[in-house]
């Protein structure tokens, strides 16, 4: 009989019974040797994984890099050192790379190509574009002979059967944000279909490339290959595919509220190597009631921002209708371009007559709201440079306006709460951020939300009253109507322990030459209130993060190493004697 996995598995727990088997035991395959491995076999047609086994071990790679004895004593039936189950966990991983990467990157076309925005007025669990979604990984997860339910068109569960009884969560999530078509455009003017993969360069352009379409696809590769080289797990795997992740947030609580809680839960949707803390979410909004605009002089009747609270749009456009469009707009350059250059010259402001109306364009750099650093939030800049010009340039006072002093009063372009003086940091997670993101107009009121990311250090309830009062009191000095509504989570901290959490974090280090420490997040994930909860991937971190902005990407690089990182870590975390 072939040795397979099975064997490999059979051979692990024999060995932990001895007492032989260390979990800390690491792979000796660098990422240097990786590459090699891969470029070598890249134009060479590997069947399953014993052939390319056994190709590897013909080749002069095996004796260089020291892998014949691994290869052999595998092959062989014979007992393997903790090191050489590891290298064989890595092996697997490379061998899914060069087995599926190319139809794992056709899939992520597939579902990049249905666009899983939220509908106003509409259900997610109603929503057609979901429920193709779900018809689509029903059929993969079938021709992958994996189990597939769909639980009431709010979370999509693929699993993998293991013999034990306990269950590690995969998080990962279907819906996408919002985007706006005409901002999909690269600096040399190329346009792009945020629903439409483009490969341009090593960037695979696409609206849920980076957040998370391509968590789905990695995961189910991963455990497809598993299936195929049958290893007879020890636990059994669950791959959650959330709807709502991005909006409502309620698919992954509807589901535990007719389904059990994992025993281990790590999201595919946040930062390399193993992420232990995730900083609270919250949201300040405020609620200015429609009111005609009292004064003389232009009168600015419409404004967007972001299209959710949890990103930072690339641009801010306001309408103003005048009498005199041509020198309103020509005071407006001036005012903006002093005004960029007093606070960095790092966004445009530009005003042009359109009709009979003024539009008045505020251009940044969009960005995840949770990494508002790595961004030139456009919203914050209009409303601030709309304060600072009522008076110099007339206009007439309305909810715009009033939006826009409460902006620049409260938060200014400070995006840590300073001007509010509510701000405060961890050593270890980082500084509270506050970004003014999400701007709705209807023909009853403006909303203007602030996305807060919270620490450690502060409760919610404290933060929450702080903030509370000095809003308060700010609009009853300026004698602003204005009504605001608070919500803050608390954030999540774990305590880095199990033997679990060291193979995940042995896994992603060694893989992409990190250094070998825990992390932290501003986002939050799925898993910020389950037990045994971490962020596994699938981002770099000191990279800025695509997942919110125009023009999302990810390099296919990165896309076949996190192929290559999943499998090995399912494979790994899948064959340990304990957790």
């Amino acid at each position: 009989m072939d040795f397979s996995l099975k064997q490999l598995a059979a051979a692990t727990m024999m060995m932990a019974s001895l007492a032989a088997f260390s979990t800390a035991a690491h792979a000796t395959i660098t990422p240097q040797q990786s590459a090699v491995i891969l470029k070598t076999f890249s134009d060479t047609h590997v069947t399953d994984f014993r052939q390319f086994l056994g190709a590897l071990a013909k080749s002069e790679l095996a004796q260089k890099d020291n892998l014949g004895p691994t290869i052999s004593a595998f092959l062989d039936n014979k007992a393997l050192a903790p090191e050489q189950q590891n290298e064989i966990y890595r092996l697997l991983g490379l061998y899914t790379r060069l087995k599926y990467g190319k139809a794992a990157t056709d899939t992520l076309r597939e579902l990049v190509a249905i666009p899983t925005v939220n509908l106003d007025d509409v259900p997610q669990y109603e929503n057609p574009q979901f429920l193709k979604i779900a018809d689509k990984i029903k059929d993969l997860a079938k021709a992958f002979n994996l189990n597939f339910r769909n639980i009431d068109n709010r979370v999509y569960e693929v699993s993998l059967e293991g013999s034990g009884d306990e269950v590690v969560g995969i998080h990962a999530h279907a819906d996408v944000v919002p985007v706006t078509p005409e901002n999909w455009v690269l600096k040399d003017g190329t346009q792009l279909d945020p629903f439409k993969v483009t490969l341009i360069g090593d960037r695979m352009y696409g609206r849920g490339t980076e957040d998370d379409k391509n968590g789905i696809v990695v995961a189910m590769y991963a455990m497809k290959v598993i299936k195929e080289e049958q290893l007879p797990l020890a636990r059994n795997f669950k791959l959650l595919i959330d709807t709502t992740e991005e909006t409502s947030g309620d698919a992954i609580p509807y589901y535990f509220e007719h389904n059990p809680v994992p025993n281990y839960n790590l999201a595919l949707d946040g930062g390399y190597p193993v992420v232990i803390a995730e900083k609270g979410y919250g949201t300040v909004m405020a609620t200015f009631a429609r009111r005609k605009g009292e004064g003389q002089g232009a009168e600015i009747v419409s404004l967007t921002g972001g299209m959710a609270t949890n990103q930072i749009p690339s641009t801010s456009v306001a309408t103003l209708v005048t009498d005199k469009p041509a020198e309103l707009a020509a005071s407006l350059n001036k005012a903006g371009a002093e005004y960029a250059k007093r606070n960095g010259g790092d966004f445009e402001v530009n005003a042009k007559v359109v009709g009979k109306d003024v539009v008045l364009t505020v251009t940044g750099v969009s960005a995840h709201s949770s990494e508002p650093e790595s961004g030139v939030n456009p919203v914050a800049r209009m409303l601030d440079f709309i304060s600072s010009v009522d008076g110099p340039i007339a206009l007439k006072h309305n909810h715009i306006t009033d939006a826009a002093h409460y902006a620049a009063d409260n938060w200014g372009l400070d995006y840590k709460g300073g001007k509010l003086g509510v701000g405060f940091a961890d050593d270890f997670m980082g500084p509270l951020t506050t970004s003014l993101t999400f701007v709705g107009l209807d023909d009853k009121a403006l909303k203007l939300a602030v996305n807060l990311r919270v620490p450690k250090g502060k409760s919610p309830e404290a933060l929450k009253a702080q903030i509370a009062e000095k809003l308060t009191a700010w609009s009853k000095s300026q004698q602003v109507p204005v009504s605001f509504e608070y919500s803050i989570a608390e954030p999540m901290y774990r305590n880095p322990e199990g033997e679990w959490v060291k193979a995940l974090l042995a896994v992603a280090s060694e893989n992409l030459g990190m250094e070998h420490t825990y992390g932290t997040s501003a986002g939050a994930t799925s898993v910020h209130e389950l037990p045994n909860g971490v962020q596994f991937g699938l981002a770099m971190p000191d990279v800025k993060y695509t997942g919110h902005t125009d023009n999302e990407f990810k390099t296919v690089e990165q896309f076949m190493l996190d192929l290559q990182i999943v499998t090995e870590m399912m494979a790994r975390v899948g064959q340990l004697p304990k957790l």
